[in-house]
């Protein structure tokens, strides 16, 4: 994607993130958002674009569900995870699924337009201006679509705040831009930023959640066994949903409409 630093990095954070997602805080990260998405999506079958969806991991929860995805992702190694996760799947999962090697920006020539919802998580971080791809979302789905966009606020020094390593909380508490151990930069924006953005757009914000609020400093934590990581998910999720928690959160999670022109 144009002036993204995940691109940039030469792919080779894609198995980082794979892996990320092994431990309680990549677990609870896509737990809260696909509780998010299930949350406001339409019951009936709905055509969803997932960009920076990579590894599939929210395509095939929406997938399970009955729901129709096309991933556009432009990292090959993100896109090769994906297809070993859909090949474990049932056939009428898999056939729910379509994978699309290409940038956010350019959705409208290679999978076209008039989707129910458009997704984009994790992506924004990466990109020094959010404008181009929040463009190409919205006019991605059909009037009165649905768009989901999650991304780090600013509360960056919280983490390295609640881990003591004050030096690095000290630096960040005054940073527009963190600068990660991976040699990717990424950006932090509001919620009324983004609002802002997506508002001169053309679709209106109507809900907003934190995500990862109490296990953010926890590192590379195991994920612990069902039950208590069910308790987990209900503390982050009851936080998530209510100031002052979600204020803090490491990251925020929005959900938006395309304005329906009458």
């Amino acid at each position: 994607m144009t002036g993204n630093t995940w691109t940039a990095s030469g792919g080779e954070l894609a198995d980082s993130y794979d892996r990320h997602g092994g431990t309680l805080r990549g677990a609870l990260r896509h737990a809260l958002i696909a509780r998010v998405v299930r949350a406001h999506l339409p019951l009936a079958p709905q055509r969803v674009l997932d960009v920076g969806g990579g590894g599939a991991q929210q395509a095939l929860a929406l997938a399970r569900a009955g729901h129709h995805v096309t991933v556009l992702d432009p990292d090959p190694r993100m896109l090769q995870q994906a297809e070993a996760r859909l090949a474990a799947e049932p056939e009428h999962v898999r056939n729910r699924v379509v994978l699309v090697a290409g940038t956010g920006e350019r959705a409208a020539d290679l999978v076209g337009g008039g989707f129910d919802a458009a997704s984009c998580h994790g992506v924004l971080m990466y990109t020094a201006d959010p404008l181009p791809l929040l463009a190409a979302l919205v006019d991605a789905v059909r009037p009165g679509g649905m768009l989901s966009v999650a991304t780090k606020q600013p509360a960056l020094a919280m983490r390295p705040g609640l881990s003591g390593q004050w030096e690095r909380a000290l630096e960040l508490l005054d940073a527009t831009a963190e600068v990660g151990n991976l040699r990717a930069a990424t950006y932090a924006r509001s919620v009324d930023e983004l609002s802002e953005v997506l508002d001169g757009l053309g679709a209106a914000v109507s809900a907003w959640y934190g995500v990862r609020i109490f296990t953010d400093h926890l590192g590379d934590a195991p994920v612990p066994e069902q039950e208590e990581f069910d308790r987990i998910l209900e503390a982050e999720w009851q936080a998530g949903c209510r100031d002052p928690y979600r204020r803090i959160a490491r990251m925020i999670h929005l959900i938006a409409h395309r304005a329906v022109v009458v």
